[in-house]
C-alpha cells in the first residue's frame, strides 16, 4: 500500500511538472524570442527588433482585414455617444434661396444634413427647354464657394456655363436678401 501511494505521488508530481513545462510556447503568447538572452531577464537588441517587426506585421494585417477597429456591441445602443450640440452644417439662407429660385422644378429628394437638393425636369417660366438641377450646399458660410449647382438639359444636351453661373448668382442674390430680411427682425 505504501509503495502504491509513493508511485501515485511520483506520477502526480511528474504530471504536474510536465504540465508546468508546457506553459511556454505559441499558445501562451510566448514566441520564444525572450528565452535566452545575454543577461537573464533582459532581451537582446536583435530579439527586440524581431518582436517589433512581428508586431508591426500583425498590426498591418489587422488593418488590412479591418480587424483593428473596435467592434460595436449591443451595449452601444444604450450609450449616449452622440453629441447633442451637433448642428446641421448647411447655410439656411443658401438652402432656402435654392428652393425659392428653382421653385419651378419638381423636387425629387432633399437631404439637409448633407446639403443636397435633387430636382426633376422642368421648364422655367417663359422658356421652352426643360432642365434638371442638383444643388449642393457644402458649407455653413454664406459664400459663393459654399454653393455648387449642376444643370442638365432634357435629352442630355449640354448646358452652357453662363446659364449655370446665372442660376448660382440668382441663388446667392436671393440668399443675401433673405439674410437682410432676418437681420431686420
Amino acid at each position: 500500500m505504501k509503495i502504491q501511494r509513493l508511485v501515485t505521488m511520483a506520477i502526480l508530481c511528474a504530471s504536474v511538472l510536465g504540465l508546468a513545462a508546457c506553459g511556454g510556447g505559441f499558445a501562451s503568447g510566448d514566441s520564444g524570442l525572450f528565452r535566452r538572452s545575454a543577461s537573464p531577464g533582459i532581451p537582446s537588441e536583435q530579439q527586440l527588433d524581431r518582436k517589433q517587426r512581428a508586431d508591426a506585421q500583425r498590426a498591418a494585417i489587422a488593418r488590412a482585414n479591418g480587424e483593428d477597429k473596435r467592434q460595436s456591441t449591443i451595449w452601444d445602443l444604450f450609450k449616449n455617444a452622440d453629441d447633442p450640440n451637433t448642428t446641421v452644417e448647411v447655410n439656411k439662407y443658401l438652402w432656402q434661396a435654392s428652393l425659392d429660385v428653382l421653385n419651378f422644378l419638381p423636387i425629387e429628394s432633399v437631404d439637409p444634413f448633407t446639403g443636397v437638393i435633387v430636382t426633376g425636369y422642368g421648364a422655367p417660366p417663359g422658356g421652352g427647354r426643360a432642365y434638371r438641377a442638383t444643388i449642393y450646399v457644402q458649407d455653413p458660410a454664406l459664400d459663393a464657394r459654399s454653393l455648387r449647382v449642376a444643370l442638365q438639359a432634357r435629352g442630355g444636351g449640354a448646358v452652357s456655363a453662363d446659364t449655370a453661373r446665372a442660376i448660382e448668382d440668382a441663388i446667392l442674390t436671393r440668399a443675401r436678401q433673405l439674410r437682410i430680411q432676418d437681420s431686420k427682425l
